[in-house]
């Protein structure tokens, strides 16, 4: 399965709004076709994770929206905008962002992002 397979049909194709798959190094591998999603924002949040509070005062940009930084621990990053928000898990290479929209609940993005990532992160990924 080609990345952008995993994005269509694990992330969009589970009713995530907008999603993507990028490396460590901030390159992005796949992502929903309009979801703009830029290098520097993905560098951004990996940048971040391991200082998480930094995000707290300022938030974060995916495809030049601001998201508010709610919460996250070393796998997990979870923000705010509007009705709806992103949630965001990191694997052994990889950088998986999953944006939703209400009625989606928060937790059921959580759920379709982590099931992913933990796949691949039992795959080596």
């Amino acid at each position: 399965m080609s990345w952008q397979d995993y994005v269509n049909t694990q992330l969009v194709g589970k009713d995530l709004k907008e999603a993507a798959i990028a490396g460590h190094d901030g390159n992005l591998w796949a992502k929903s076709a309009n979801f703009n999603v830029t290098p520097g924002e993905i560098q951004n949040l990996l940048q971040n994770y391991d200082c998480q509070q930094n995000l707290a005062s300022t938030g974060f940009l995916l495809a030049g929206q601001k998201y508010f930084y709610l919460s996250g621990d070393d796998e997990v990053m979870r923000g705010k905008q509007g009705k709806g928000g992103v949630h965001v898990v990191k694997t052994t290479q990889a950088l998986l962002v999953g944006v939703y929209e209400a009625p989606m609940e928060p937790s059921t993005a959580a759920t379709i992002t982590e099931k992913l990532g933990d796949y691949l992160k039992g795959v080596g990924y």
